[in-house]
């Protein structure tokens, strides 16, 4: 881990007023620890004179008032900092979520998501000890030992001298330890991404294990990667308990001989008593910042470790960061199209994914004009949701090119254009809200008579009228209390409440009985008769002609047959 990560401060740019503000504290701080020592020193040496306590009490008051406004400041700073990693943490967790759906399934399909949530919850909280105590101490780290050097060097050369030689042995120390404990730290995250990840999928599919008694075989697995996360910690715990012994022998031994030479330089005459007094206060001044900050190294390295990781995330090109979309039209200004008057035109379009073999999409070429019926039909791993993925633009060309009204589609704005679209996949997700609020998920301020309208246009009305609190029931994550097909006619609920000019259905009716299924076909087609729809299905299409059956295999168009 490098002492300052430049992409953390870059994606938190909302606290740099906080850490600037920090800094200045801790530059307060360092002067006034050469002000108390100084005053320290000045008092002792009048007291060793037999002088009254009179003479002292100005002295000690204004060593009392520096104490105090080094106390404040030091608090002030952690006070600040704690601002700044709340700052930091929220921006970070919104920009993560936001990046992360600009990517799309496609990506997340690759991933584990409870690697992400673990990511976005525990490991950013994490971030505290780093902005908290490791960011001030690190500035105090540069400027203490600077400042006492310079000063020590000022009232007594050797002892300055032998300050600047020690000094180094302590960063020197901390970066042998460091070294050894970023692995141990980065293995320690890694198996509590993994428990969090396998934990989620556990609880998500609790119900199958049961079903097929696996459940108490799991509750293994959790405990052993929880042991082993367990042993992890416990083992970086070590290292960074020893890292302290190893920091504190060093910086004891080189006071100890700073204290040998300026005792024996007292008792030979040729140094003051004040000065003295000055040197041994502000030596152990000068190494505490470097131990302290060894310290707060070890403790901010778990938050220091996750940031790196979403900071590698939002380093993944999306749809939004393509370089044909920052070079739009010249001027950077994404183009504006309406789906209800644009073509959409592919031109020779080839997908491939990493780690795949063969193209999941092959030079397919295609026009879908505003207000066609389009049939998409094909074999099990055809690419028929690969070419849906390319419309939502949850994935990228490898070559050839999508145009919509003659505009490139990479030049569009990527928000914007998913405004225009609804999509009806093969498993709909249902959160945990009311009906209603998933019925009007991609619609928000709908009314209440627009959505139980579109309730009715699914087929959905007369089961949600069943539920104990109609669209107001609600519904757990994934809604698992609603059968497969009540879950379909949620987000076909979903789908038609959303005014969109494209909508694609990837199997809408495949967990339906065949009169729903028709019914809601026939409803489709007649209450959606402005829009362009693509029905993805290999068993009811629509009841009338489609303008368009294409068929896919293997990647490929094998027939593409016009109404």
């Amino acid at each position: 881990m490098r002492p300052l990560d430049p992409r953390l401060l870059r994606h938190a740019r909302a606290a740099r007023g906080y850490l600037i503000f920090t800094v200045g504290l801790g530059l307060a701080v360092t002067a006034l620890v050469l002000v108390q020592a100084g005053l320290l020193a000045h008092a002792l040496a009048t007291a060793a004179l037999g002088t009254g306590a009179a003479v002292l009490w100005p002295t000690l008051a204004v060593l009392l008032a520096v104490v105090a406004a080094r106390a404040l400041a030091s608090g002030g700073g952690e006070t600040v900092a704690l601002r700044a990693a709340a700052t930091v943490k929220a921006q970070l967790r919104r920009q993560l979520t936001a990046h992360t759906l600009r990517l799309g399934p496609a990506w997340l399909g690759g991933q584990q998501a409870g690697e992400i949530a673990t990511l976005a919850t525990k490991g950013l909280d994490a971030l505290d000890p780093y902005f908290a105590r490791y960011l001030p101490q690190l500035v105090l780290a540069v400027a203490v030992p600077v400042a006492v050097v310079a000063r020590v060097a000022a009232a007594d050369w050797i002892s300055g001298l032998v300050i600047a030689l020690t000094l180094p042995l302590i960063p020197v120390f901390a970066v042998l330890v460091g070294l050894h404990t970023k692995a141990r730290t980065q293995r320690q995250w890694r198996l509590l991404a993994t428990l969090g990840g396998h934990f989620l999928d556990v609880v998500e599919g609790l119900p199958t294990l049961k079903l097929f008694g696996r459940a108490k075989a799991q509750v293994q697995v959790i405990g052993e990667v929880s042991e082993a996360h367990r042993k992890a910690t416990m083992g970086t715990l070590r290292v960074a308990f020893l890292s302290a012994l190893v920091l504190e022998l060093a910086a004891a031994l080189a006071t100890a001989l700073v204290a040998v030479e300026v005792g024996l330089r007292l008792l030979a005459g040729h140094l003051g008593y004040q000065t003295a007094l000055l040197v041994l206060l502000l030596t152990p001044e000068a190494y505490l910042p470097l131990r302290a900050l060894g310290t707060q190294f070890h403790a901010s390295m778990e938050g220091a470790t996750a940031a790196a990781r979403a900071c590698d995330i939002l380093a993944v090109p999306g749809p939004a960061t393509t370089p044909a979309a920052r070079g739009t039209l010249g001027l950077g200004a994404p183009a504006q199209v309406d789906l209800r008057s644009s073509a959409i035109m592919l031109n020779e379009v080839c997908v491939a994914y990493p780690g795949r073999d063969g193209l999941a999409l092959d030079r397919v070429s295609l026009a879908i004009a505003p207000g066609e019926r389009i049939m998409m039909t094909g074999p099990n791993g055809a690419g028929k949701s690969t070419l849906l993925a390319l419309l939502m633009r949850f994935a990228e060309p490898t070559a050839g090119t999508i145009e919509v009204g003659g505009v490139p589609l990479a030049q569009l704005d990527l928000a914007t254009w998913r405004a225009q679209i609804a999509w009806v996949p093969q498993r709909p997700h249902l959160f945990a809200s009311t009906v209603a609020g998933n019925i009007a998920l991609g619609q928000p301020g709908a009314s209440r008579a627009a959505i139980e309208h579109a309730a009715a246009l699914a087929g959905a009305a007369e089961f949600i009228e069943a539920l104990p609190a109609g669209l107001d029931t609600e519904l757990g994550e994934r809604a698992g209390r609603l059968s497969a097909g009540q879950r379909q006619r949620i987000a076909l609920a979903r789908a038609f409440l959303r005014d969109a000019p494209l909508l694609l259905l990837d199997e809408p009716t495949a967990h339906l009985d065949a009169i729903t299924a028709a019914e809601i076909l026939a409803t489709a087609e007649t209450m959606l008769a402005d829009r362009t729809v693509v029905l993805v299905s290999h068993g009811p299409a629509w009841l009338g002609p489609a303008s368009q059956v294409i068929m896919l295999d293997h990647g490929k168009l094998a027939a593409l047959v016009p109404s």
